[in-house]
């Protein structure tokens, strides 16, 4: 079984790890699929943890802080 944490990926492993997460969104999506893509860069690129990154996201509608707002796939 692989892991997700960035001890035990590569850059590599983790880019192919999230675009099979988010599977082809290019063609259900106008727009919003580069906010999503960039949100995980920082898993990507080694500095935050998968869990660390959905937390943060969830953590504004918890809390009802300010979140981005949206200009597709609503």
């Amino acid at each position: 079984m692989m892991g997700y944490l960035i001890k035990d990926t590569t850059k590599e492993e983790r880019k192919q790890i999230v675009e099979e997460s988010l599977g082809n969104i290019s063609v259900s999506c106008d727009g919003c699929s580069a906010g999503i893509v960039e949100m995980y860069q920082p898993y990507i690129d080694g500095l935050k943890e998968l869990r660390d990154i959905n937390m943060e996201f969830r953590a504004g509608y918890v809390s009802g802080g300010e979140i981005p707002e949206r200009e597709g796939c609503l």
